[in-house]
């Protein structure tokens, strides 16, 4: 049976958890709106491989090779952001395991929570670089 100090302890890990839940959320929404991107960007691509070479015009290869440049940050942006998910994931368990096995783990959390922003906020930039292709090729 439990001992009733622990019950606290563990309460309070799970209030400290929180946080980088909601930030796994805010996460999972950008890995939609990037998938959702990605998906478009191959389906204009394959409708332009679709096409016959004498319908094809110069803008269309010019469009082409935008598409696979866009494609390629989006990926990396997939990616990075996807390594930010499990980091944090890491970090949440980290904090379960040091509270269960009384292990002080605080440099492990708050290094893999670092690791998980930095790798957001590249993947942030690869996202606002895709961005900038797509509305230069309008």
């Amino acid at each position: 049976m439990p001992n009733l100090t622990d019950i606290p302890t563990v309460s309070l890990a799970i209030q400290q958890a929180v946080a980088p839940v909601f930030l796994l959320t805010g996460i999972g929404s950008i890995l939609g709106v990037l998938t959702n991107r990605l998906g478009r960007a191959i389906d204009r691509s394959r409708r332009l491989n679709e096409m016959t070479a004498e319908r094809m015009r110069n803008s269309h290869s010019r469009e082409e090779v935008n598409l696979a440049k866009r494609t390629r940050w989006i990926r990396r942006a997939i990616s990075l952001c996807t390594l930010s998910a499990l980091c944090v994931c890491l970090s949440i368990a980290s904090l379960f395991v040091a509270v269960q096995l009384k292990f002080d783990l605080s440099g492990a959390v708050s290094t893999l929570f670092i690791a998980a922003m930095l790798a957001l906020i590249a993947g942030l930039l690869c996202f606002l670089k895709e961005i900038a292709l797509a509305t230069r090729s309008v």
